[in-house]
């Protein structure tokens, strides 16, 4: 009995260590694969210029001029570790890769407000495993030139709202019909839950669905314990 263990044991352990290997093998093929993309974009056009030609655009919003309680919003439903990590959000990651495995599928990335400011200024939005390594080298280099304030400011900058309509200020011009700083606690918590799937809360095309994210954002200011309860519920009654 106890021989037969021994074999079990050591098939077992053997197994193991092939698979471990495999997976290391794997691993190492995609940082690779990742490495060379991240490089290949950024010999392209650089990190730095791509940056100043994001900030000379016309209606470039810096982040003084942004209304703190927008602030508050997006990084509540974006990324709420954002001030703590440092391009990339381990927890955000896990999270992302349990439940892909439940679902079996690619539907979560657990990006961070950095790694989407990558994707937008250096990558496809294709859903590939190198392009989300080659998205944690370019984050990294971004937290390693940039402020926290700077990278939230080129990620509002050049979001996706919905309806053809990048960055905060055609966001909020072509929704409200005002600036940005001009935005109501409510307008401010639409706007930021919108980039999540703008095609889908856009409110030109569905009202309904937009609230609903509206509702979503807000809930989680008070998850994250930057709004009281009865505050939320007070802004979502103001638009009735």
């Amino acid at each position: 009995m106890k021989k037969r263990y021994m074999v079990v044991k050591k098939a077992f352990m053997g197994l193991a260590a092939v698979m471990l290997g495999v997976v290391i093998m794997t691993g190492a093929f995609f940082c690779i694969k990742g490495y060379r993309m991240y490089r290949s974009a950024i010999s392209e056009m650089s990190i730095e210029d791509r940056v100043n030609e994001i900030r000379s655009r016309d209606h470039f919003i810096r982040f003084c001029n942004m209304p703190v309680f927008y602030i508050h919003a997006v990084i509540s439903a974006e990324d709420r570790r954002f001030e703590e990590h440092g391009g990339i959000d381990p927890v955000a990651v896990g999270r992302a890769l349990w439940t892909d495995i439940r679902t079996m599928s690619f539907a979560e990335g657990g990006s961070t407000i950095t790694q989407q400011v990558a994707k937008n200024m250096l990558f496809t939005k294709e859903k590939k495993i190198e392009r989300k390594v080659a998205e944690c080298f370019a984050a990294y280099a971004l937290e390693a030139k940039y402020t926290k304030h700077e990278i939230f400011e080129l990620y509002v900058n050049t979001a996706y709202f919905g309806s053809g309509r990048y960055g905060i200020y055609d966001a909020s011009e072509g929704y409200f019909g005002k600036k940005p700083s001009e935005l109501t606690e409510y307008e401010a918590a639409m706007l930021a839950g919108l980039p999540n799937a703008p095609s889908v809360y856009s409110p030109d095309t569905n009202p309904e669905l937009a609230a609903e994210r509206t509702a979503q954002v807000l809930e989680s200011m008070v998850q994250n314990h930057i709004l009281k309860r009865w505050e939320a519920e007070s802004i979502l009654e103001e638009t009735k």
